[in-house]
């Protein structure tokens, strides 16, 4: 029988080891969501390696230090309004939304109807309250709210204009820019309706395509 916080908890101290984690605000966010939740029984046992894995629909969990890299970079503070786009199975989401606390909001869009069906039966994902689901064409869509953070997890030639709009003034966004091929990770803060850029260069990532109508 595995012994699954004793293995979040290795996962964490792993992450920290890394300089992935730096803040305790990240730290307890993945101390408190189960992971293993979002894996199908069978592979449950493969849910704290350091790995990305497949959702299925062409879509990946992604491997968690990235995931802490990308939290650190977007600095969440409590009670802020946050858009999760490429949602997937809801592991993200669900860090955010403990990060945001409960009067904080998470606007999790997922394109793929299926995957979104399944995160709102998830156990992790229902039992947080600030967690809004949407299955949506992100990269289309047009919001009707602005955003304190913007969280992309797929790969994008670009943030989408209508994300970039989408966020408050000195608002941060956090995606992996790049080609099909390899991506940088991306910080985008709004400054008098401007982007700020600045890349995470440690490395380059690979993450499935964000798929949509870019404008």
């Amino acid at each position: 029988m595995i012994n699954f916080e004793s293995e979040r908890k290795k996962l964490v101290l792993h992450l920290k080891d890394v300089n992935a984690i730096k803040s305790k605000k990240v730290e307890q966010a993945f101390l408190n969501v189960k992971r293993e939740e979002f894996f199908e029984e069978e592979n449950k046992n493969l849910a704290y390696l350091d790995e990305a894995f497949s959702i299925g629909f062409g879509q990946t969990i992604s491997q968690p230090y990235t995931i802490a890299v990308m939290l650190e970079m977007l600095k969440i503070e409590k009670d802020m309004k946050v858009l999760d786009i490429g949602s997937g199975s809801g592991y993200t989401s669900c860090l955010l939304s403990e990060i945001t606390g409960k009067k904080g909001k998470v606007v999790a869009v997922e394109l793929i109807k299926e995957l979104s069906d399944k995160t709102k039966e998830n156990p992790e994902v229902k039992k947080r309250i600030n967690i809004e689901l949407i299955n949506a064409d992100a990269v289309k869509k047009v919001f009707e709210e602005e955003f304190d953070r913007i969280l992309v997890s797929a790969a994008c030639p670009f943030l989408p204009k209508n994300l970039f709009d989408s966020l408050k003034e000195k608002g941060i966004a956090v995606a992996p820019v790049g080609d099909s091929f390899s991506q940088r990770i991306q910080s985008i803060i709004k400054f008098n309706d401007k982007p700020l850029k600045k890349d995470f260069l440690e490395g380059f990532f690979v993450f499935v395509p964000l798929k949509g109508s870019f404008q």
